[in-house]
């Protein structure tokens, strides 16, 4: 009987919600939208997109343009390529003479031996304490390339590290600025301006002796025995 009872208040609360629910949607008019809807049978309709208006292309007319009567009579002037002369300039020549490479005069093995000699007689009798190394010069060092290559050995233990300005003093206190290359352990720019300058010749020996940490004191022995 208690079964009974609970089921029977169960319907009569939901035959209540049901009487509820369909007040509230006909209070928002959803039936008559529904059943219209179903009426239709189809989806809304998309907006209509709007037409892109066609382009108009302009025909191009041609007209006379007026011309100053200055020149209207006159031919259209003829553009023409020319040629320009190149302008070569001289290079410039360092020291009294200049160097003719096709007519470079060698030193024999005799005068060039003799030349070393007398740099290391010399050399012996430099005050001590200066490091020192004689070189002989070859065409490479004064005609042509002008590069001198100084003793690897002698660079390690007693130049910079880096690249330098290198000072050569000559036997009269001249002052020669000249670039020292570490990696390649030679002299650069300004050792050809020296050269051309003491007038240097194949088989001349040159004694390097080392007063500043940059700077070179240069003996000149010259290989044909002139002073």
């Amino acid at each position: 009987m208690v079964a009974m009872a609970k089921l029977s208040s169960y319907e009569e609360y939901r035959q209540k919600k049901l009487e509820a629910n369909r007040k509230r949607m006909e209070a928002l008019n959803l039936p008559q939208l529904s059943q219209a809807l179903r009426n239709s049978g189809s989806s809304p309709k998309p907006s209509p997109m709007k037409r892109a208006k066609p382009r108009v292309v302009e025909k191009l007319q041609m007209v006379e343009v007026r011309r100053s009567p200055r020149v209207a009579n006159k031919h259209a002037p003829d553009y023409k390529e020319v040629g320009i002369d190149r302008v070569v300039i001289p290079r410039r020549i360092c020291g009294s003479r200049s160097r003719d490479l096709s007519n470079r005069v060698y030193a024999s093995d005799e005068a060039r031996q003799n030349a070393i000699e007398k740099a290391e007689k010399l050399d012996s009798g430099l005050e001590p304490g200066y490091p020192t190394f004689i070189k002989s010069m070859l065409q490479s060092h004064v005609t042509g390339g002008f590069w001198l290559g100084l003793p690897s050995v002698f660079c390690k233990s007693n130049l910079p590290k880096s690249d330098a300005v290198m000072t050569l003093i000559d036997e009269d206190g001249n002052e020669h600025e000249t670039i020292y290359l570490a990696r390649k352990t030679g002299l650069s720019g300004g050792w050809k301006g020296f050269a051309v300058a003491h007038e240097l010749v194949d088989g001349d020996a040159l004694v390097f002796q080392l007063v500043r940490p940059t700077a070179f004191k240069v003996y000149i022995i010259r290989v044909n025995g002139q002073a």
